[in-house]
């Protein structure tokens, strides 16, 4: 691959993390709703899309950093 290719895929992985990010905020949001409405079926599904949302959000960026440290070393 060429060094502008990776260059326009490092902006898709920002790009993506970002919208993840704001997708497990709101699910968040949702969680703590859904929490004082004492609903726990809905409650287990909001807590289990926040946090898998927002842990892709973290992880996708350092596993693509650490996929080009260790291509370029």
């Amino acid at each position: 691959m060429s060094s502008v290719s990776l260059l326009g895929v490092n902006s898709w992985i920002n790009v993506a993390s970002a919208v993840l990010l704001v997708i497990g905020f709101y699910f968040t949001l949702s969680f703590l709703q859904a929490l004082k409405e004492e609903d726990v079926r809905v409650t287990k599904q909001l807590k289990l899309a926040a946090v898998t949302c927002i842990g892709a959000a973290l992880l996708a960026p350092a596993l693509y950093q650490l996929y080009i440290y260790f291509r370029v070393v």
